[in-house]
């Protein structure tokens, strides 16, 4: 106990009560103790400095000068300070902390015999490790604790009674980092985390809700935690496994989820690649707001644009009135008490102190002259970082807390003593329930207070990194994360500011496990493959799929039809056989050509209507034979034009009992003609039915069938104006809708019946002798009769559209006009060529000449 374990580092102002730091800024690089001498001489072989984080201390003392100078705060007290450097590492921390329970420059744990100096709160970090060692001590004896930076997990409700985090709830920072993903829609990327408690509950719990929301991982990767002790060896040798996979990585993003000394790693990544000889490729690093630019002056002089583009989680911070002066009046010369205050000066301007205790490296005599604001950020930042901030929030809260508890003791006080003495001597834990519920506005102007979970009330903000030749940065503000805004409003940022990584021509990176799927496609899962990684292929035919990535192709409304890119749906044609088009407009006249041209013969058979070529085989069937072809050339014009109620009832029908008036007259003529021949011979009976009244019946009978199948077909289920939406994949179809499909097709079969019979009599008619030979005339009518509606069937099947409605008008008309030109064109030659030919005399002679 005489000789106690030393404290190397330590900066010391006495006060009436004192608020105790115990913060890291130097790193202790030692060998193993071989007990040649004290153990603490053993440990000090040499330094490595973080120069960044004199400004937490600095930030630490202008917040007490700021307290003690403002005396609406302590009218009659004073804060003291006690600022330990950790080194890091844990025995150094355990043993700043049993140096803060003794009476000072004694080594005594938990025994004071001073009643000043009585240290009435400990800020401590800037990492986890340094709070959880310090955690662990001071919670026996009730000290309230303060950290800032990364927080311990700390297990169990008793060792964090007394902790408060000066950090906002990290599980709103996890939320941000996953907005930020999927706002720029980075689904594919790297992990590489400090391989501790934070770390591992990192990966444990927040990675798996990243994959819940669509995220997914090409590698996580664990760091050791940077201790330079005897195995920084094999710690270098994990850091370069972790870089050669970073490196090979497919994902252009990569989340550091670290502390403040991973920007220290970060930064030897160039250094290794070239001593590895592995070629270097740009990523964009996230990373979370426990991280802080750092380096070891050792890096001074290293290039900085590894973080050239990077984005940054961060404890919003704002500039405090009077620091950066401050900063600006320190001397090494003037503030000799600063211990620290000489060892940062002489590793940030390379220069040493004469007469130095410790021996340095030879260069160039400090002489106190050289100016903060000359050195660059990386060596050195002027503007107060996040974690300063922090420990500048933290001395005026524990100083809030103070002051309510005085005024609290004040109020209650029953003797006229001034409660100065009472304060002095309240216990440390007293001091906690008040700091739970500290709330105030600091000098910046913004509020500072904790929620139940003894966590800061505040949020993050979103950083862009840009850095610049001369080793100098901008922090640069992109937005921020509200914390108490709602959920899907959390997110607020200026995407179009952002530097990105020069590789990237300031286009915004992808960082996906494969091209997005563009529209007019789908994803397609690949086998063994993660979900971010998929395929893509082309949406079926009718379905769209109008935003990238889409999972499943939507199919269009039935009115509407994909385009050829198959991303739109585009609302279809309407279309019918109309007027207005060449098509319609051609059946039309044909068919009126036709009309015209059946007015004609019959005209000219009325006329004609004593010869004998008109009065042979009934003059009466020939005229209803012209009078039904007539009307028959006049229906095409029922199914041309917009389909409506009354046409669609009459085209069908009567197409149907027209065309079987046709046949039926066919068929008589020829029954007759076979009739005729047969009676001739003697005796026999069919003289009596050879005559008009075999004519009429046969005509009569067959169209009344075909009247009534199609009485029973409007009865039943009449056709009806219909639009198709189906059957063409670009239009919609205005059409009849034939209603009974059995009726129709019976009303059809029915034609071809009569057409069937037609024919078979008209062909074993062909050679009996006729006059001008009909008979042949009438087989080879209804040869080309049959021919076209047996070839209308498949036609008619095998077309879409208006184009069956043209299929059906043909074949009316190729079959009228062959019944017309087959039976009559060769009487019209005769009466209007060859009227010699066209005479009893000439008829009986060609009677003879047949037999």
């Amino acid at each position: 106990m005489s000789e106690p374990f030393t404290v190397n580092h330590n900066y010391y102002r006495s006060g009436s009560l004192t608020i105790a730091a115990i913060i890291s800024q130097i790193y202790t690089l030692s060998n193993p103790i071989n007990f040649k001498k004290h153990p603490s001489e053993e440990l000090l072989d040499d330094i490595l400095l973080i120069t960044q984080s004199y400004q937490h201390i600095l930030a630490f003392v202008f917040a007490v000068k700021e307290i003690n100078e403002n005396l609406q705060i302590f009218s009659n007290l004073t804060l003291g300070f006690n600022i330990y450097n950790s080194h890091f590492i844990a025995s150094r921390t355990y043993l700043a902390s049993l140096e803060l329970l003794s009476t000072w420059g004694r080594f005594i744990p938990n025994y004071k015999c001073d009643v000043g100096d009585n240290v009435v709160a400990v800020i401590g970090g800037p990492n986890s490790d340094v709070c959880f060692f310090m955690v662990t001590i001071l919670h026996i004896f009730k000290i309230p604790q303060v950290g800032y930076g990364s927080a311990p997990v700390i297990k169990g409700h008793a060792q964090g009674a007394f902790f408060q985090r000066m950090f906002p709830n990290v599980d709103q920072q996890n939320a941000g980092i996953l907005r930020l993903l999927l706002f720029f829609r980075w689904t594919w990327i790297g992990v590489v985390f400090i391989d501790d408690d934070n770390g591992q509950s990192f990966v444990q719990t927040v990675l798996p809700e990243f994959s819940q929301s669509g995220i997914c991982f090409d590698f996580v990767e664990a760091l050791p935690s940077l201790y330079f002790t005897e195995d920084v060896d094999e710690t270098f040798i994990e850091w370069i496994k972790t870089y050669k996979i970073i490196i090979d990585s497919t994902a252009n993003v990569v989340i550091l989820h670290g502390e403040i000394h991973t920007m220290i790693c970060l930064r030897m990544l160039p250094q290794v690649l070239e001593i590895e000889d592995i070629t270097r490729k740009t990523k964009v690093w996230v990373m979370t707001a426990q991280m802080e630019f750092t380096s070891i002056h050792i890096q001074n002089t290293w290039d900085i644009d590894i973080i050239h583009g990077a984005l940054s989680i961060a404890v919003h911070a704002k500039e405090v009135l009077g620091f950066q002066k401050f900063i600006q009046m320190r001397n090494p010369f003037s503030a000799k008490e600063d211990v620290f205050l000489r060892i940062f000066w002489g590793k940030a301007f390379n220069c040493i102190f004469p007469q130095s205790e410790v021996q340095w490296e030879p260069g160039e005599i400090c002489t106190g002259d050289e100016k903060l604001e000359t050195l660059p950020a990386s060596v050195f930042e002027m503007s107060l970082t996040g974690h300063s901030y922090s420990v500048y929030n933290a001395v005026f809260a524990v100083a809030h807390a103070l002051q309510s508890m005085q005024s609290f003791k004040l109020k209650h006080a029953t003797k006229m003593d001034g409660g100065r003495g009472k304060l002095l001597n309240q216990e440390p834990w007293q001091l906690h329930d008040f700091l739970k519920r500290v709330s105030f506005n600091n000098s910046a102007g913004e509020k500072v207070s904790f929620d139940e979970n003894g966590e800061l009330t505040a949020g993050f903000d979103i950083i862009n990194w840009v850095t610049f030749p001369n080793h100098s940065f901008l922090r640069v503000r992109l937005g921020k994360i509200d914390v108490i805004a709602p959920k899907e409003k959390t997110l607020n940022i200026s995407s179009n500011d952002i530097v990105w990584p020069t590789k990237f021509n300031q286009a915004q990176p992808l960082s996906v496990c494969n091209e997005f799927c563009h529209p007019g496609s789908r994803k397609t899962k690949i086998e063994g493959k993660p979900f971010c990684c998929y395929g893509c292929v082309s949406c079926p035919e009718g379905k769209i799929s109008n935003l990238t990535d889409m999972a499943d192709c939507l199919q269009c409304p039935s009115d509407h039809y994909a385009n050829r890119e198959q991303d739109l749906c585009i609302p279809k044609n309407i279309i019918f056989l109309s007027y207005g088009e060449p098509l319609g407009i051609s059946l039309a006249i044909v068919a009126l050509c036709f009309s015209f041209i059946t007015a004609f013969v019959l005209g000219i058979f009325i006329k004609h209507n004593s010869t004998p070529i008109v009065k042979a085989n009934n003059r009466n069937l020939t005229y209803t034979l012209l009078v039904s072809l007539l009307l028959s050339f006049l229906c095409p014009l029922l199914f041309i034009g917009q389909p409506k109620e009354g046409t669609c009832l009459l085209r069908q029908t009567a197409f149907a009992i027209i065309f079987s008036v046709a046949v039926s007259c066919i068929l008589a003529k020829t029954v007759i003609v076979l009739l005729a021949f047969m009676a001739t011979k003697p005796g026999s009976s069919l003289r009596r039915w050879v005559g008009n009244r075999l004519a009429t019946s046969v005509v009569l009978f067959c169209s009344l069938i075909q009247a009534s199948l199609c009485v029973v077909w409007l009865a039943t289920s009449p056709p009806f104006p219909d639009v198709d939406m189906n059957t063409m994949a670009k239009e919609i179809v205005l059409g009849c809708n034939e209603g009974s499909v059995i009726m129709f097709y019976c009303v059809l079969g029915f034609l071809g019946f009569q057409a069937t019979v037609s024919f078979i009599v008209a062909f074993l008619a062909r050679k009996l002798p006729d006059s001008f030979n009909e008979a042949k005339f009438i087989t080879f009518s209804m040869l080309v009769f049959c021919s076209v509606w047996v070839t209308f069937v498949p036609a008619y099947m095998s077309t879409k559209g208006k184009y069956m409605v043209a299929v059906e008008i043909f074949s009316i008309l190729a079959s009228g006009a062959g019944l017309l030109g087959c039976i009559f064109s060769p009487k019209c030659y005769i009466i209007l060529l060859k009227p010699e030919l066209n005479s009893k005399g000439q008829l009986v002679r060609r009677r003879n000449e047949q037999f």
